[in-house]
């Protein structure tokens, strides 16, 4: 019943957009923050809220999720297919940065997942959207830290251009040119709380991952950085490159203290082979 009153809603608001340019609820819209905007248009996947879909622009809403249409209407059409009552979102973790909010979510969407989110904004309103999502581990990595927990808390704000800058040359040195022996200039030593499903903490966890890699003949590898996003002491890479052969979309969300990288979150998703998107803007468009 929730999926359809937000179904619903997504098609009176096209309706409505197609006969009158005028905003929709713009004094709503004026009244909260794009981060809460964001998070509340994630949370009306589980709830229905119908308020939330007003927060995209309904005329200019391009989607950079391979297996979703364009538009709202490709928003809509995967809400119909979603199983009933099945839809479960729990956003754990929410940034802005300018123009746009990016988010880490607990999901249970077509299954159990865990997935990064980005939004872009435009006067107040969503306009674009990107996202990476991956199969949520049903156990705990050789650290028992599982793929979404760990610190929440965003501070050190003054220092968010600093961390970006940080980790942008880590990401550039390290996962894309390989300089590993540049390691020790981005860590305190092997403190590194790991949150990927298959490492164990520290840059001895890294190191033994790699390797059993190689054993196996699994080649992981960084060809580009897209885009680096941050809030305070959370900083986020957007990458493009292949695991095992396959072309891959990396987010990594690292956190940063001290100016070093303490923590790490990712997603990995094989990216959809052409022939198979609901869309023409591609995995990375735009950023």
């Amino acid at each position: 019943m929730k999926k359809n009153l937000l179904t619903t809603a997504i098609v009176g608001l096209l309706a409505i957009t197609a006969c009158n340019a005028a905003p929709v609820n713009s004094e709503i819209k004026m009244n909260i923050s794009k981060k809460e905007k964001a998070v509340a248009l994630l949370n009306s996947i589980e709830t229905g809220d119908q308020t939330a879909i007003s927060y995209v622009n309904p005329t200019e809403y391009t989607q950079h999720n391979l297996a979703v249409g364009d538009g709202l209407a490709g928003f809509g059409a995967v809400l119909q297919a979603l199983p009933k009552n099945s839809a479960k979102v729990n956003v754990v973790r929410s940034f802005a940065d300018g123009e746009y909010v990016f988010t880490h979510t607990d999901y249970n969407f077509f299954g159990p997942k865990i997935g990064f989110d980005l939004f872009r904004f435009e006067n107040g309103l969503i306009v674009e959207h990107w996202d990476n999502l991956d199969e949520k581990s049903a156990t705990k990595n050789p650290s028992g830290r599982s793929q979404i927990d760990g610190p929440t808390t965003i501070k050190d704000l003054e220092k968010t251009a600093e961390n970006k800058i940080l980790v942008a040359k880590f990401v550039d040195t390290i996962l894309v040119n390989g300089q590993f022996s540049q390691l020790g200039d981005f860590f305190e030593g092997d403190f590194y709380h790991q949150h990927n499903t298959a490492i164990a903490d520290g840059l001895s966890g890294l190191g033994q991952a790699l390797e059993t890699m190689a054993k196996n003949g699994i080649k992981m590898v960084y060809s580009k950085n897209h885009k680096i996003l941050g809030e305070g002491n959370f900083v986020l890479s957007i990458s493009e490159g292949s695991f095992a052969d396959k072309p891959t979309s990396f987010y990594d969300l690292f956190r940063v203290e001290n100016g070093k990288i303490v923590e790490h979150w990712d997603v990995m998703e094989t990216i959809t082979p052409k022939e198979q998107w609901k869309n023409t803007n591609g995995k990375f468009g735009n950023l």
